[in-house]
């Protein structure tokens, strides 16, 4: 029996470990390998075949401030598991994005079992956000392979001394057909006429307090300019459905919510019937574009993070989408800290409703170069591979 450890955080982070579990069930029996695999991370891991070892999925943080709360929680969880990982050695590790806790997870990983292969699938994305002159990229020391799911990530990384292979981004796996806009609007019970906005504010709980309000405040604007105008809300996390609704009434708009548990099942048909999206900077941002939606994306930390960030860290970065990062260019308007206002929201997202407009058409025409630097279909599989390649060959 083969052990694997895979431990990520986040929403994110459990949806991409629970393909990629299903990908190594299915690449372990190819092989004819009893494969067992142990996981930090969320319910679509369990489901997709993990044992879950803890729930991470609400332990991320983006600022000092922010992630002030996980402090206990997290040294709670790295108590557990260093207990755990006393009693069972794993076989081979896969540490996916997760950036702090996996960092600090593979160094004492590599000196508690230095023959155990490290795997780091979706590093980092250091090669996009550095530190002031430099960063640190220590994950090379510990980390046998990176699967690396950006060209410029595989570059950055190789450039480095890392062994590098590139699969591509497994969004490519999971876009898939769409519904027609009619047919999508019919399953929702959504006007054929009217316009529809995606609204996406929040995967980890302090973007409820930052990035919802002037999201909410934002499309109570654009609804007094178009009365007719329809807004979908699906919840990141369950739980996050009261502070929804509540903060979209303060606000004065009118909104959707769509529980959690329904959001991803619903996921194809929330973007095929949106005319426009307005999200916070993300994953979504890449499924969006590959779901053909336009949008508009922005983020705001707390100010003393970002006062720390700017002028002690000297963080520098040119876009915060990923994909104006991939393609290099302000192709989806970005709207961050102050200029993340209710005003440049609604400005933002009526020219994305307009259908025909300049804003639409240059998005669009954007995506599909977008699409062809994201790598081919089969990604999470030629990642399961190399994992348990990794795994044999150190046997």
């Amino acid at each position: 029996m083969v052990r694997l450890l895979v431990s990520t955080g986040e929403v994110s982070g459990d949806l991409q470990g629970s393909l990629l579990i299903r990908a190594l069930h299915a690449e372990a029996k190819r092989r004819q390998l009893p494969l067992d695999v142990v996981a930090l991370g969320g319910e679509r891991m369990r489901q997709a075949g993990a044992e879950l070892l803890a729930d991470t999925t609400r332990l991320g943080a983006i600022g000092l401030w922010e992630a002030l709360p996980m402090v206990l929680p997290t040294l709670t969880l790295q108590r557990q598991l260093r207990r755990w990982l006393q009693v069972n050695p794993p076989d081979g590790v896969v540490l996916i994005d997760y950036m702090g806790a996996n960092i600090n997870l593979g160094l004492r990983l590599k000196r508690l079992y230095p023959s155990v292969p490290i795997s780091y699938y979706i590093a980092p994305q250091e090669w996009a956000f550095r530190l002031g002159d430099g960063g640190t990229t220590r994950l090379i020391g510990f980390s046998d392979r990176i699967l690396a799911i950006f060209p410029q990530e595989a570059s950055f990384y190789a450039s480095r001394g890392a062994k590098v292979t590139w699969v591509g981004h497994p969004l490519i796996d999971t876009v898939g057909h769409l519904p027609t806009r009619q047919e999508a609007r019919h399953n929702l019970g959504l006007s054929q006429e009217s316009p529809v906005l995606l609204m996406l504010p929040a995967s980890r709980p302090q973007e409820l307090r930052y990035l919802l309000p002037p999201m909410a405040a934002g499309v109570a604007l654009l609804q007094q300019q178009r009365p007719e105008l329809e807004v979908l809300l699906p919840a990141g996390l369950p739980g996050f459905e009261p502070t929804l609704e509540q903060a979209m009434a303060e606000a004065g708009a009118r909104a959707r919510v769509v529980p959690a548990e329904d959001a991803d099942r619903l996921k194809p048909e929330l973007c095929a019937a949106a005319d426009a999206a307005l999200t916070k900077s993300g994953t979504a941002n890449l499924e969006l574009a590959l779901r053909g939606v336009p949008q508009v994306t922005g983020y705001r930390v707390s100010r003393p993070t970002a006062f720390v960030a700017r002028h002690l860290l000297r963080f520098n970065v040119p876009h915060i989408s990923p994909i104006n990062l991939l393609l290099q260019e302000r192709l989806v308007p970005e709207l961050l800290q102050d200029d993340f206002t209710a005003e440049g929201v609604a400005a933002a997202v009526d020219d994305l409703l307009t259908a025909g407009s300049p804003a639409r058409a240059r998005q669009l025409e954007g995506y599909g170069r977008l699409r062809k630097s994201l790598g081919e279909e089969g990604v999470t599989g030629r990642a399961a591979a190399a994992i348990l390649d990794q795994v044999a060959g150190s046997g």
